[in-house]
Parts: structure tokens; C-alpha cells; sequence
């Protein structure tokens, strides 16, 4: 399992995600989730001024998103089994969730530099702290 943001570090760790899967041949499915609110979804397509998109109308522009967001790493590893999930909850709150089934959970960090660098953010700080299973937090290299 890997949380993806959209962010450079989300494409990180998706990238290092698939490339452990890939070469250990694993048979799993990649599930990649994104967290989401109606304050950080894109809106619909059929969305237009005045009109109010339902939920499944959102849920279904943020699982868009993500799918093209990923497209790019996801191509480069074709023998992995890949999974998209859109979770309308907080980020660390649905990736700790969604850890009770999974085999490993890996999340990217935002690297700050000097000592705000050195220092987990809050998502992978959390997930570290209270996922059921194994965390790898990766930091794309500078």
C-alpha cells in the first residue's frame, strides 16, 4: 500500500513502492490510496457555477485525479498489480485504517532541509507511530 498526495515525494514513494514489488515479484496487489475532502477535490466534470456536485461526483474526480497522477510511474512496472483507492477521510487517519490489511505501508516525506529536515512530518510521523503494519518513509534524493 502507498499514499500518494500528487506531491513529488508522493511519486517517490510510489516509484520506490512498485520497484520493491517489481523485483520481488510479489504477487500482492498494490492498493495506492488517496485521502481527500471536499475541500481538496478537484471538482467534477460536470460542475459549473451554482450547481452542487454530489459526493459520488467528487469521490469519482478524485479517483480520476489519482489514476492520472500515477499513470506515468504505474506504466513503468507492468507486471504489478495495481489498485486505486479514494478515501474521504484524513490522510493519516485513512492510512492507518487502511493498514490493518495491508502487508506494508509506504509514504513519502516532504523534505523541509536543514533541521526541519531531519524531522518526520505529520502523516509519516503518525503512520510510523500507529499503522498495524510495516512503514517505509522514503525521501526522494536531493
Amino acid at each position: 500500500m502507498v499514499g500518494h498526495d500528487g506531491s513529488y515525494c508522493a511519486d517517490y514513494a510510489l516509484d520506490t513502492a512498485l520497484g520493491l514489488a517489481d523485483q520481488l515479484r510479489a504477487a500482492a496487489v498494490i492498493v495506492i490510496v488517496r485521502a481527500w475532502s471536499i475541500a481538496t477535490a478537484p471538482q467534477p466534470p460536470g460542475w459549473k457555477f451554482g450547481y452542487v456536485s454530489s459526493f459520488d461526483e467528487y469521490a469519482a474526480a478524485v479517483h480520476g485525479e489519482l489514476v492520472r497522477d500515477a499513470r506515468m510511474i504505474v506504466d513503468q512496472y507492468p507486471r504489478v498489480a495495481i489498485s486505486y483507492r479514494a478515501v474521504h477521510s484524513g490522510t493519516a487517519k485513512s492510512l492507518i485504517d487502511i493498514s490493518r490489511n495491508a502487508r506494508m505501508l509506504v509514504v513519502g516525506l516532504r523534505g523541509r532541509g536543514g533541521l526541519a529536515g531531519m524531522l518526520l512530518g505529520s502523516v509519516s510521523d503518525q503512520c510510523v507511530r500507529h499503522a498495524v503494519c510495516p512503514v517505509l518513509v522514503v525521501r526522494p534524493r536531493s
